[in-house]
């Protein structure tokens, strides 16, 4: 059993935010893996979620925290616990402002980095060893120091600004590359899936 986490922030104040990359991943898999229905609300797991099941048979979970970002280790933990799934058996898609946008990058048994909402997954679990998706988001040939930070715009309030119409297109190959890379994971494996998306 996999249990597959988008991690973003609950309510349409924050839809199609940076920070919410996660959640905009796991609504497209959840359609590339043919689950029909609309998420469920687990108010035991403060989380949004659903069940799939491709053809290798393998049960998925589908997840998304509602908790806000910084506590998404609560939900992670209550479903994990539930279902008596494994941290190396956990998948985390989520933004990362260290990669620039379009960036997929997989990787297991790191540190958070800074991200909150990894940071609270690997204090709830008390493991680093889940897998994680990251998603690039800072913008393109661009750096924090040299433009936001110019316009004293910190890393928290870029986290929450929406998509420019110009990056929606990278947005959503991006997208659906990391979809196309969670597919190649469950079907041949991480290893394979790094090797064949890790940009």
């Amino acid at each position: 059993m996999k249990l597959i986490i988008g991690l973003g922030n609950p309510g349409p104040n924050y839809a199609k935010t940076r920070h919410n990359f996660g959640f905009l991943v796991l609504d497209m898999l959840k359609n590339e893996l043919g689950v029909s229905g609309d998420w469920q609300t687990n108010a035991k797991f403060d989380a949004e979620i659903c069940d799939a099941e491709p053809a290798a048979g393998e049960k998925i979970i589908l997840a998304r925290p509602q908790t806000m970002m910084n506590l998404s280790g609560q939900a992670v933990k209550a479903i994990a616990g539930f279902y008596q799934i494994p941290a190396r058996d956990i998948w985390v898609v989520h933004d990362d402002f260290d990669l620039p946008l379009g960036v997929l990058r997989l990787s297991q048994d790191s540190g958070s980095a800074g991200h909150k909402g990894v940071e609270s997954v690997c204090n709830a679990l008390g493991s680093k060893a889940f897998v994680r998706f990251r998603l690039g988001i800072r913008p393109v040939g661009q750096t924090f120091f040299s433009t936001f930070f110019k316009k004293l715009v910190s890393t928290n309030k870029f986290v929450l600004q929406k998509f420019s119409k110009a990056e929606q297109p990278i947005v959503e190959a991006t997208a659906q590359k990391t979809v196309q890379a969670i597919k190649t994971a469950l079907q041949a494996g991480t290893d394979k899936a790094k090797n064949q998306f890790n940009s």
